[in-house]
């Protein structure tokens, strides 16, 4: 049967919105929770512990809601987080990192891959990691970008600021011969033209939002969870912090004005 229920996007923060715009030109019936964590950001200089406890906060926020399935938006709250609420609770949850490594798999002719994220992300090895459970054989090489993330919040989308940032750190992967390239971040995706210039042509990028969503599409359909609204999805926002914020970086992420966002105090 089909189901009306809003899917879940959290995030640590702001980055998650890229998911959430892939969602909408996939799914674009779909209305859509969001959760940015934005009072606990950065996630990644947490402990295991305290993010799975955050995770089970706003998973719980979220099924209270009515979110028939959650994607966990956040590379970090994937990698450490999302084994633990997949036991904990009877509902789908989908995390980034494994729709990105699949994709990657399928695309790779030379089985070397290049990875970028935060620094939190590389560090966890956690695209490595879903690449080697599908092929022990694949060749990784990751790159922390730190700089890409306030880059994608401030703008600074395009020009020499960005392309000289990018190339200082890509210059090292571009000359391993990898063939492919994830996104491990979901701000990266609004650099993607200036990836594109770096890389050059000879070098597939994996969006890990784009394929999130496609991932969930597919999910959705098999579990007979699609909704049968015919008309365009309504968009629910919830932050923990600064929802003027929130308005002006959604507008660069989504390309349209965001209205209504509501504060949410966890405990």
């Amino acid at each position: 049967m089909a189901s009306p229920q809003p899917i879940a996007v959290f995030d640590s923060g702001l980055g998650g919105l890229t998911v959430v715009k892939a969602l909408q030109k996939n799914l674009p019936n779909e209305s859509i929770i969001y959760f940015g964590d934005t009072a606990r950001v950065p996630y990644g200089n947490k402990s295991q512990n305290l993010i799975q406890e955050y995770g089970k906060e706003i998973t719980e926020f979220l099924i209270e809601k009515g979110a028939k399935t959650v994607i966990v938006a956040c590379n970090t709250a994937s990698a450490l987080a999302l084994p633990f609420l997949k036991k904990t609770y009877n509902i789908p949850m989908i995390g980034v990192i494994d729709p990105g490594a699949e994709m990657a798999y399928t695309v790779t002719k030379s089985k070397k891959i290049g990875i970028i994220g935060t620094l939190a992300t590389v560090q966890s090895k956690a695209y490595e990691t879903a690449l080697q459970h599908l092929d022990n054989t694949i060749i990784t090489i990751a790159i922390a970008c730190p700089l890409f993330v306030p880059l994608a919040e401030e703008g600074w989308l395009a020009g020499d600021v960005p392309f000289l940032i990018a190339e200082t750190y890509l210059s090292e992967l571009v000359v391993q011969d990898i063939d492919t390239l994830i996104l491990g971040c979901t701000h990266y995706p609004l650099l993607i033209p200036v990836l594109e210039k770096v890389v050059g042509n000879g070098i597939r990028i994996v969006d890990s939002a784009e394929t999130t969503a496609k991932y969930t599409a597919d999910l959705l359909k098999e579990l007979n969870l699609l909704t049968d609204n015919e008309t365009e999805g309504k968009m629910e926002n919830y932050v923990t912090d600064l929802p003027v914020r929130f308005k002006r970086v959604a507008r660069r992420f989504l390309g349209r004005e965001i209205n209504h966002v509501s504060p949410v105090h966890l405990s």
